[in-house]
């Protein structure tokens, strides 16, 4: 079994972080204050980027001979074009049907964090995607500091990693035990900005606003006039942010499994946790409808039948094969199943595993959800999705605000309850070491052509009130799958499929109220 595609927001992995026992009462986070705005790059200065003619290759990770790979060339900072450079690590899949080709359908799966390359490959050779695949080139890039680009953010070691998922020590509410959360966050952000090459000037450069400018450096050495784009999750912020920068580029957009530009860090993490919790509910209803339902057979006792299992891993982990299974890693395992009901089975089984005494299929999701390859390396995904996460919105400082809204998360996501590692993501963000560089706004555009956006009615990572607000904002449409997963274009569902596929090829929107099962 494997999940459906590279998680889009990796938010649960550790937002759980500090929500332990009651802290205190939710103080309403203040109204987001602006950041500057942005100087925009000189495009007289940027041709030498805009005009630059890629070299295709044969792609090093990929034996299949019907990939090219090159390698794109972009500012460190785009308000120093003759300063430092850096590499966007690039795929196509040629369309099949030449005589029909349409241009490029650039594709990015979310994360932040994760592989276009890797997207784009596995999308190319879909059965769902064939039509897609016969009428465009399938491109994907790894964004600054993912994969196949260089420099590659680097935060932790492979092992500090694995460290740090099977600490399992509970978070200290206290004053001191704070200031220690925070030392703990510094250290981290030190490490990124350590280990990784240009060091803090990436770490200032590399969140959405710059992705963006670099996906339009692509557009032009693909030679498209305008762009054809295709996001899931995290991708529908940086096609958004996109048709913000470069409306008049925009050929059509598809976004699905919308985040909603309007809602802060603190605030889209408590949404999100809802949402995790309807999911896990919802699995409990599948669940105790079957006879081998690991967690009971009653509906209304699974999240406490879940607690039950899984809490004693906090002082007495269980072996999976050489390793060992903490809780978190449970916690989070559970969470990465939930993306997708392909992948409910395995999660059952997985419990039944576990009450036998073994944690391999949960460790197994886990390293899916993180990036931990077979031969124990990490992708570093969780690495960019701080990284980016900590200047794409407005800092909260506020520890009142951090604590309120870990609170209101643990309320929203009671499975989620227990112990935990140390630093959240709203822990890190509060002491990154470079500013936002992306602020919450509602999106204002003029001149933008009709985008879609598809939203999954009950979504556990990016609710469906996102994708109604994003299309409302948008002033595109909107096409709702009922269901409970992650995203759905390209999952092989033909009412989804269709509409997607009529509005990439010939610009035709599904009509207003559209909804697919």
């Amino acid at each position: 079994m494997s999940l459906r595609r590279v998680p889009a927001t990796l938010a649960v992995v550790v937002l759980v972080a500090s929500c332990t026992s009651p802290q205190p009462q939710p103080v309403q986070p203040p109204a987001p204050q602006p950041t500057t705005a942005s100087p925009t790059p000189d495009p007289k200065a940027l041709e030498k980027f805009t005009e630059q003619k890629l070299a295709w290759g044969a792609c090093e990770s990929f034996k299949d001979k019907t990939f090219d790979c090159a390698k794109l060339t972009v500012p460190l900072d785009y308000l120093k074009p003759d300063g430092e450079t850096i590499s966007i690590g690039v795929l196509r899949h040629k369309a099949t049907k030449a005589d029909q080709r349409i241009g490029s359908l650039v594709v990015n799966p979310g994360g932040p964090g994760g592989s276009g390359v890797s997207a784009a490959a596995r999308i190319a050779k879909s059965l769902p995607a064939a039509t897609l695949a016969g009428r465009f080139d399938i491109v994907g890039f790894d964004p600054r500091g993912v994969g196949t680009s260089d420099p590659k953010l680097v935060c932790l070691t492979d092992a500090e990693r694995d460290a740090d998922r099977a600490d399992d020590s509970e978070s200290d509410t206290t004053p001191s035990g704070i200031t220690k959360q925070l030392a703990e966050a510094r250290a981290y952000a030190a490490k990124c900005a350590e280990r990784t090459k240009h060091g803090k000037e990436l770490l200032a450069n590399i969140g959405t606003r710059d992705v963006v400018r670099d996906l339009d450096v692509l557009r032009s050495a693909l030679g498209d006039e305008k762009l054809t784009y295709l996001g899931f999750s995290y991708g529908t912020q940086i096609g958004t942010a996109y048709a913000e920068a470069y409306p008049d580029k925009v050929r059509a957009l598809l976004l699905d499994g919308a985040v909603d530009p309007q809602l802060d860090t603190a605030e889209s993490l408590v949404t999100q946790m809802a949402g995790f919790q309807n999911t896990f509910t919802e699995f409990g209803e599948w669940c105790v409808a079957r006879a081998d339902c690991a967690l009971g057979r009653d509906a209304g006792a699974v999240t406490k039948a879940f607690q039950n299992l899984v809490q004693p891993l906090i002082t007495k982990p269980v072996l999976a094969g050489n390793r060992e299974l903490s809780f978190e890693d449970a916690i989070t395992g559970t969470s990465a199943a939930l993306y997708s009901q392909d992948a409910w089975k395995f999660l059952n089984d997985g419990f039944a595993e576990l009450k036998r005494g073994s944690g391999k299929a949960l460790v197994a999701l886990a390293d899916n959800y993180y990036g931990r390859e077979s031969d124990g390396r990490y992708t570093g995904i969780l690495d960019v999705y701080f990284a980016v996460r900590c200047v794409d919105s407005t800092r909260i400082t506020d520890r009142r605000v951090i604590d309120g809204a870990h609170e209101r998360m643990l309320q929203g996501a009671p499975f989620l309850a227990g112990g935990t590692p140390d630093m959240s993501e709203l822990d890190i963000c509060s002491v990154w070491p470079v500013p936002a560089t992306s602020e919450v706004h509602k999106p204002d555009i003029e001149g933008l052509p009709s985008p879609l956006v598809i939203s999954t009615t009950d979504d556990p990572a990016t609710p469906y009130a996102s994708g109604v607000n994003l299309a409302r904002d948008l002033k595109g449409a909107l096409l709702t799958f009922e269901g409970a997963q992650h995203t759905v274009f390209l999952d092989g569902n033909a009412c989804v499929d269709g509409a997607g596929f009529a509005y990439l090829i010939d610009g035709k929107l599904p009509a207003p109220d559209t909804r697919c099962t």
